[in-house]
């Protein structure tokens, strides 16, 4: 088994869901760190969600919060585990107002 940190990106160009990571088929995902910064003048809400591959990509909401203008925070409040094909997204009310990094540990289940 391979392990690999990642970062995942995300900017608020528009105010849909936005596919931020998939975890591979071929392996788990440990979510360490979901860092969101509203870096414009509005106080943007902010929302993730992880999709369920294993229930029909049922979406069920991580975290949320108010994002007062020029702050940061980490929504992973604890590890979240991803199965293969599990998915993270993020929306924003207010478009052009927040970044993500999201750090990531994946660790394959193929044998070397």
């Amino acid at each position: 088994m391979a392990n690999r940190y990642k970062n995942a990106f995300y900017y608020s160009s528009n105010t849909d869901q936005i596919l931020t990571y998939t975890c591979p088929t071929d392996a788990r995902a440990i979510i360490q760190n979901i860092q969101v910064t509203n870096h414009a003048g509005s106080n943007p809400d902010f929302e993730v969600f992880i999709t369920d591959a294993s229930d029909s990509n049922e979406i069920h909401e991580l975290g949320h919060t108010v994002l007062s203008s020029k702050t940061t925070e980490n929504l992973a409040k604890g590890p979240v585990v991803l199965e293969e094909g599990d998915a993270l997204l993020c929306q924003t009310s207010v478009a052009n107002t927040a970044s993500v990094v999201v750090s990531i540990l994946e660790t394959d289940r193929n044998q070397q």
